[in-house]
């Protein structure tokens, strides 16, 4: 049987060079359709294959009512052999050479469901919510505009991945609307705060780990435990209220600033499709500490981009393109850290990368850093410009994996703003 990551392979659905979603990838996402309730299906071009209706017909081993549930972590807790044997069995009931499903009209007019007639929900129930802050090129960035370049970097960063635990309750799928946060300010020169609206509310470019399976309290892990523990990745938006953040952040971190709000993407692309995208990460300098020292490459070529339309923009205009090879601190090291004390892992905890910027200044993954903390304001089209995003902005970030002649893409993650509650 070939292997589900051939470039050779083909669809019997038809899927265009430029999907995001060809038989390469087919990832995770929960989906309603007909007025049936949600449950599990896969990404194939522009279709989705609905895996409660191959499992009821016998077509794939799980356990029963495995993929009924409105959220993966059923399935991702069955373990990461049920995850390759799943994948390898879906790659072949979809190949163009295979019939199975392809000529079971009756089964394919059940299990196929085109995406135009699908409602996407959140992929997964998430355990739990940690944040880290793993862009070299981004805490600089961010430490020079507040320290000075002489003290850009604290001196804890080259040694541990840094990061803070946010809120699970408020992350939210890819279509919700953002509602503008309020919370404690005090710019610069103000005597004493005030309470009200954001008026410097961000985007964080970012990338998520989904963690498939559970670990012990009291434990540590391994390299290779912390690599078969991640189940796939989301895009993420972690939003952000700089002034909010500001102001609250010392001497506990972000607190507020970040609980209303983070968005992900519907789709979660396993860790077995991104495996040919693996991509050594930048040199670590100085050498991390024995615990957290890594033999394989565990970043990946995922180019990144986003872009923001204005309410009175037709279309959106890119004012970003990354990628996530560029992450100092890997999501295996940081999964590995995040155990070091002994903390308990969960099944459908999300580790978010920290926002993602390049070295190059139209890779800054944050309005804060394209910006530089408003003093440089970003122009768009017709004459709008920005500093920090307004009410009716819409922001979208997509990722992809360039492969030959096909791509393994995230879809999309988008959520337009909405004027703050009085």
């Amino acid at each position: 049987m070939p292997h589900p990551n051939d470039p050779a392979l083909r669809s019997f659905i038809p899927v265009d060079s430029e999907s995001d979603f060809p038989i390469q990838n087919l990832p995770y996402g929960v989906f309603s359709a007909h007025g049936l309730a949600p449950r599990i299906g896969v990404a194939i071009g522009d279709y989705v294959l609905d895996l409660w209706e191959l499992e009821q017909d016998g077509r794939l081993q799980v356990e029963p009512g495995t993929f009924s549930a409105p959220a993966l972590n059923g399935f991702m807790s069955q373990g990461p052999q049920v995850w390759a044997r799943t994948r390898a069995r879906l790659s072949e009931l979809l190949r163009h050479d295979h019939g199975e499903l392809r000529d079971s009209e009756e089964l394919r007019k059940r299990a196929v469901v085109p995406m135009r007639e699908a409602k996407l929900h959140m992929p997964f129930h998430v355990a739990g919510f940690t944040d880290f802050y793993s862009s070299k090129e981004h805490a600089t960035n961010v430490g020079a505009m507040f320290r000075g370049k002489d003290n850009a970097l604290q001196p804890n960063w080259l040694h541990m991945p840094i990061g803070y635990n946010g809120r699970a309750s408020t992350v939210v799928v890819s279509g919700t609307r953002v509602r503008r946060p309020r919370g404690q300010l005090k710019p610069p020169g103000a005597e004493n705060p005030s309470f009200g609206p954001s008026k410097r509310l961000d985007f964080e470019l970012e990338m998520g780990a989904v963690i498939g399976q559970a670990s012990p309290i009291g434990g540590m892990l391994t390299e290779a435990q912390a690599q078969a523990m991640i189940f796939g990745f989301v895009l993420v938006n972690d939003w952000s209220a700089r002034d909010i953040q500001q102001w609250e952040y010392v001497p506990l971190g972000p607190f507020q600033g970040k609980a209303f709000a983070t968005s992900i993407s519907p789709w979660v692309v396993t860790s077995a499709a991104l495996e040919p995208f693996r991509c050594e990460g930048p040199a670590q300098t100085p050498p991390p500490l024995s615990y957290l020292q890594q033999a394989a490459p565990n970043n990946y070529d995922i180019e990144l981009e986003v872009g923001l339309r204005a309410a009175s923009m037709n279309k959106p205009a890119r004012i970003c393109r990354s990628n996530f090879k560029y992450m100092y601190w890997s999501s295996v090291q940081q999964l590995m850290h995040h155990a070091s004390s002994g903390c308990a892992m969960n099944v459908g905890d999300l580790l978010g990368s920290g926002t993602i910027s390049g070295p190059e200044k139209g890779q800054r993954g944050s309005l804060l850093e394209i910006s530089w903390n408003g003093t440089e304001p970003l122009a768009l089209a017709d004459g709008v410009a920005r500093t920090f995003l307004e009410d009716g902005d819409s922001l979208t970030m997509r990722g992809w994996c360039q492969g030959d002649g096909y791509r393994v893409g995230f879809g999309e993650v988008e959520g337009t703003i909405l004027p703050a509650e009085s």
